[in-house]
């Protein structure tokens, strides 16, 4: 049920207020240093900015995290923060400043909101008359700029069928103008594909796992999943294209491209009765445009340094050489190549958010990953030796980064 009239105009914290309440936060950003580390990375860290989400003693907030000048343990801190009134899963930056957020499945509220003004726009799936019974799945995607930027595309589920939809929305009023079929059952993440014959399209990943409307995200009959990746038409949302992976409790969630800008890259979440079966299933699967493979599982001989991967990847972004997937359950950071071979894996407990920070002057992208208690940032070429880990100092109170965490330099 929307919440009262008030708590929809809850104006944005200010800086103060929002340090003050996440007082502690700075041990989110206790940072990896590599070595060779060169003064334009010193010089990005300094302005770094982050659009998150994240919790606090029982408290949720979307906003924009900023690093620290640096020092020898640098930190990051709340430059804005805005109280929601659940979980948000994704956060989405769009061109003019403003950041959009959606709740996590089964979701009721979309927010756009500008941290330099008071009044965040709240939008509630009550509101939607034209298309009733729909919960938010928890991701949005921007349109493409300088085409149909104007809109925002949402992954939705219809309660009472069971079937997701892709919502197309007016990115200034946040109205639904139309909805797409996703051919599937929960819809997560969605991308654009800017190589697609003809024009760019959608990429959807159908997650596949069946709920009860009821019991909002307790799951059932798995025997029954069915994840799939589908192309839409990103006009008409005509299904363009369908790939199902050969084992069916691997659920697609969520995307990223390869360094290419051709491969796809998806993180994986497994879903077998057999808990055996489960830690061992692959978390990384590609896709080339034509056919959806699913990358190796982890080696047969496992060892205390490198154990399994648990068959859960939270979240997937670009990396030099591939993709970084945050495995959640394993508590690390594994790293893939183009081929879907593992090539290196990075400790953090609970690592979930992911997120780029373009190239610096040498090409090379910085890595930021949140964990339960901190988060590590790893610059320069992909890791060849495990770092050196700097712990915060300072106790945390309970606050921690949410699933997704994106790149938002130049945010106000």
């Amino acid at each position: 049920m929307p919440m009262a009239t008030e708590s929809l105009h809850r104006p944005a914290l200010h800086r103060r207020q929002a340090l003050a309440l996440l007082a502690g936060t700075a041990g989110l950003g206790a940072c990896i240093w590599l070595p060779a580390e060169a003064a334009t990375a010193r010089a990005r860290i300094a302005s770094a900015r982050l659009a998150a989400a994240w919790e606090v003693q029982g408290r949720y907030f979307i906003g924009l995290l900023s690093a620290a000048t640096p020092t020898a343990r640098p930190a990051l801190k709340v430059h804005a923060a805005l109280e929601v009134p659940s979980r948000a899963h994704s956060v989405c930056p769009l061109a003019d400043g403003s950041v959009v957020a959606v709740a996590r499945r089964p979701g009721d509220w979309l927010v756009r909101w500008h941290p330099a003004q008071a009044t965040p726009q709240w939008h509630w799936q009550t509101t939607d008359h034209r298309y009733p019974d729909r919960t938010f799945n928890g991701h949005v995607l921007s349109g493409l700029a300088g085409t149909d930027g104007e809109y925002l595309y949402t992954t939705e589920t219809d309660v009472e069928t069971g079937a997701s939809v892709v919502g197309v929305r007016h990115a200034r009023s946040l109205e639904k103008l139309a909805e797409w079929p996703t051919h599937g059952i929960d819809a997560h993440e969605l991308i654009w594909d800017l190589h697609s014959p003809g024009g760019p399209t959608l990429l959807v990943a159908n997650g596949g796992v069946p709920t009860a409307p009821e019991t909002g995200r307790s799951k059932r009959d798995l025997h029954r999943m069915d994840s799939s990746l589908v192309r839409l038409d990103a006009t008409t949302g005509r299904l363009m294209g369908q790939w199902r992976l050969q084992d069916p409790r691997l659920s697609l969630r969520h995307l990223a491209w390869g360094p290419d800008g051709k491969t796809l890259g998806i993180a994986l979440q497994a879903e077998h009765d057999a808990p055996a079966e489960r830690r061992a299933a692959p978390v990384h699967a590609r896709f080339d445009g034509q056919t959806l493979y699913a990358s190796a599982a982890q080696p047969a001989a496992e060892t205390r340094a490198a154990p399994p991967l648990q068959g859960y990847g939270g979240s997937i972004v670009t990396a030099p050489e591939g993709w970084a997937v945050s495995c959640t359950r394993a508590g690390c950071v594994a790293w893939f190549n183009l081929q879907g071979q593992l090539t290196t894996r990075m400790a953090l407990s609970e690592v979930c958010a992911l997120a780029n920070a373009p190239p610096d002057a040498q090409s090379h992208t910085t890595l930021w990953a949140a964990g339960q208690s901190h988060s590590l940032r790893q610059n320069g070429e992909p890791l060849t030796e495990p770092p050196l880990r700097v712990a915060h100092e300072g106790k945390l109170q309970a606050a921690r980064v949410d699933n997704h965490w994106v790149w938002a330099q130049g945010f106000e």
